[in-house]
């Protein structure tokens, strides 16, 4: 009975604790100011077509783009190999050599290869993607895995929302965004429940950026006593079986 009433206490949980953006009523016009712009950083994978009007002269700037894939109706970003951004933050572009990427925007490279192709070709159209745009949710939630991001602008609820939500045991006030800025590893502790975090600069997440749910205390709690109470019951089992025994050996003597 003592066990039970521990079980119940322990798995008690209030609106409170589990509801999202507890005091956005309280926030008239929620204008959101974070910061969504993604930075090209070592490691990532770019997928750069250039078109133009003069398809001979452009071809020899795409990696492993035929002429008939050029004119055909797929997608041709689709049909070229990525350009690696090296541990010394560049990318080897044919006719051109190495330039510098990271640091820039997509916008940012986008246009500086226009500039640099146009000494060449008139009118260049330059497209870049991000291949590798990943975020990692591990933890409290229905799906944790890495997925791949559809755009840049990707916010922490789209990420949460892919993995399938947090599930009911989830600490919505501790969850942990792990993020890599400039060679050095940030953590920041987020609030769910509070709608301050649509303002956050956490708010827009970053391609490699990782999100661990914890459970919460009561979760914990639960657990525990889970892993006693078998334990508990093992030994008293073990402990049955052997009185059992000597009874039976005793009348048999």
């Amino acid at each position: 009975m003592l066990i039970i009433i521990v079980i119940a206490a322990t798995s008690c949980t209030t609106s409170k604790q589990i509801l999202y953006f507890q005091d956005i009523e309280e926030i008239e016009a929620l204008k959101i100011d974070a910061e969504y712009i993604t930075k090209i950083k070592k490691d990532d994978l770019l997928s750069i077509v250039v078109s133009g009007p003069e398809k001979a002269v452009i071809l020899p700037f795409n990696l492993t783009l035929t002429e008939s894939t050029y004119s055909s109706s797929v997608d041709p970003s689709k049909s070229v190999l990525p350009y690696l951004v090296d541990s010394e933050g560049c990318i080897d572009f044919p006719i051109l050599g190495k330039i510098k990427a990271e640091g820039m925007t997509r916008i940012e490279l986008t246009n500086y290869l226009k500039d640099e192709i146009s000494q060449f070709v008139k009118d260049p159209v330059v497209y870049i993607a991000f291949s590798n745009y990943k975020i990692t949710v591990l933890g409290e939630v229905r799906s944790p895995g890495t997925y791949t991001m559809p755009s840049e602008r990707t916010t922490l609820l789209q990420a949460l929302g892919m993995a399938g939500d947090l599930t009911i045991s989830a600490k919505r006030e501790g969850i942990l965004l792990i993020r890599e800025v400039d060679g050095i590893q940030e953590h920041v502790t987020i609030d769910l429940r509070s709608a301050d975090i649509m303002n956050s600069p956490y708010f827009y997440l970053h391609q490699n950026d990782v999100l661990y749910v914890p459970p919460s205390s009561s979760r914990i709690a639960q657990g525990t006593t889970a892993s006693t109470i078998w334990s508990i019951a093992l030994t008293s089992v073990s402990t049955m079986a052997t009185i059992v025994a000597l009874i039976l050996s005793n009348r048999k003597n």
